[in-house]
């Protein structure tokens, strides 16, 4: 599988999230949009005028794809804006025309249970994307979720110290909830560990109240997305 960890420095943590989208993917624009933590939604990398004004006309107007994307946890796609097709969007629909995008695809980003926030790529021309791309996006938004995940808890976790994990996991308990997690998101004993941690951050709790929650059966970090991707606009 390709390596799309992104590495083009955008200023604030050193890399610019968009990048890969725009190296690997038929777009001509990309935005990055974190939902929650410190505030209730921030715009975290634009690949140019056309995607930050897209973002914000979805987010003033309060409809688009990128909230079907952020309640279903599915990609939504949309190849053509100006379909005949009866769109389920009108306010934005109209909006778009002075836009030039003509093609939108949306995914959520997400890490187990957790919502993190959607990308939203656009096209200038419609068309579709490939059963091929649409992996490749998928594949590249799991990636940036992650970094998302990381981000959100290197500024404002206490536990940054790698020797405080080495502590954590000694736990017993939050030993064996990271292992279930481990199994329930299909992911490595680090990344479970940042998952638990995460959850905790979000809902103000301790790593040790996570950990009950998940060794009771009361929270689970499985999946849910059920499918690749569907069309948008029906």
């Amino acid at each position: 599988m390709p390596d799309f960890a992104p590495s083009v420095p955008d200023g604030t943590d050193g890399v610019d999230l968009c990048a890969p989208f725009l190296l690997h993917l038929p777009v001509n624009g990309a935005a990055v949009t974190m939902f929650g933590g410190a505030s209730a939604e921030t715009l975290v990398c634009s690949s140019g005028a056309i995607a930050t004004r897209l973002d914000e006309l979805q987010f003033d107007l309060g409809e688009g794809p990128r909230w079907e994307a952020a309640r279903t946890r599915q990609p939504v796609l949309v190849p053509d804006v100006h379909s005949p097709l009866p769109y389920s969007w009108p306010v934005l629909s109209k909006a778009l025309e002075k836009t030039g995008v003509a093609a939108i695809f949306v995914y959520p980003l997400t890490v187990g249970a957790l919502d993190l926030g959607v990308v939203e790529l656009h096209r200038t021309t419609p068309g579709s994307l490939s059963t091929s791309d649409q992996s490749t996006a998928a594949v590249i938004a799991d990636e940036t979720a992650w970094h998302l995940l990381r981000r959100v808890l290197s500024v404002n976790s206490p536990d940054t110290d790698p020797t405080v994990d080495t502590a954590l996991m000694s736990r017993r308990e939050i030993h064996q909830a990271t292992g279930m997690v481990l199994a329930q998101a299909g992911t490595t004993a680090t990344e479970a560990l940042l998952l638990l941690r995460a959850h905790a951050f979000a809902k103000a709790l301790t790593l040790r109240e996570t950990a009950d929650e998940v060794l009771q059966g009361r929270l689970s970090f499985a999946p849910h997305r059920e499918a690749p991707g569907r069309p948008g606009l029906q």
